[in-house]
């Protein structure tokens, strides 16, 4: 677990006291509690000094703030919180963290147990391969297909190999290093995962040279910050203060400090502009 202090700000994002559970115990305690995952860069990781790293902890960061801010309390503890993608979803239902700023697609299955914030981040499924292999998943026939168990990418690989009639064998994999490592040892023939997990395994690869990512998407995915359901003023909060990181050009500021060099794609570019209005 890694703490840190934010200290008081002048000026407030929001106007008004603010009245609800997850505030109220936030209030009581000085303590605002995030989680994120260890395991999937470039989005969220735990950096080798043991603290959290990424595009979605670096959006928490500036939210803690905002947060700070609007429930005017002398200070605040925040405390990021390390979660597997088992149990990520199960711990915001019980109240151990009160927000996940991990790599956390919305869906409907996630949110019979959490609700999410407005979209912080657009992706979508695609697929690493060697670097002269054909991008036709039909072309992929027979061959042996990683994916990462129990995650939204296995659900897409499955539903497109289904439609398209097509045999291959998947193979699941733990965590991505594993599958990473079998992709560059030649055990894998396609490694499917969400573009921006795949471009941070890419960069990071010894065999970057002999490997590409594809240029298709199987899937259009929003990503969100997942907390407990039923907490309207707390979400409110969040999606203002969210919708004002948008507005003044910070969530783009973080996009370009946790991604040095990748352009985004249309798909997120759009998400920079499709935050509520405030007025």
């Amino acid at each position: 677990m890694k703490r840190f202090l934010v200290s008081f700000l002048a000026g407030v994002v929001l106007a008004g006291a603010v009245q609800a559970q997850t505030i109220e115990r936030i209030k009581e305690t000085g303590l605002l509690k995030l989680g994120y995952r260890i395991d999937a860069a470039p989005l969220s990781y735990q950096a080798e000094d043991g603290s959290p790293g990424g595009y979605t902890p670096l959006v928490c960061v500036e939210l803690a703030q905002g947060i700070l801010n609007s429930i005017k309390i002398p200070n605040m503890d925040v405390e990021f919180v390390a979660v597997g993608m088992q149990d990520q979803y199960e711990k915001v239902a019980a109240g151990e963290i009160d927000l996940l700023c991990g790599a956390s697609t919305i869906t409907l299955t996630r949110r019979e147990i959490v609700d999410f914030s407005i979209p912080t981040f657009a992706d979508g499924t695609t697929v690493i391969l060697p670097l002269n292999a054909a991008e036709d998943l039909t072309q992929l026939a027979g061959k042996k297909l990683g994916v990462r168990r129990e995650s939204t990418t296995e659900t897409a690989l499955n539903n497109t190999l289904s439609s398209s009639a097509t045999f291959a064998e998947v193979v699941r994999f733990n965590d991505h290093s594993a599958a990473m490592k079998a992709m560059e040892n030649g055990e894998l023939d396609a490694y499917f995962g969400d573009q921006s997990i795949l471009t941070g395994l890419w960069l990071n690869s010894p065999q970057r040279e002999n490997l590409k990512i594809g240029n298709d998407l199987l899937t259009i995915e929003k990503h969100g910050l997942a907390m407990a359901r039923g907490d309207t003023e707390f979400r409110l909060l969040v999606d203002s203060l969210l919708s004002s990181m948008y507005a003044r050009g910070v969530m783009q500021a973080i996009f370009e400090k946790a991604l040095p060099g990748v352009q985004p794609g249309d798909i997120h570019r759009a998400v920079f502009t499709m935050a509520p209005i405030i007025k």
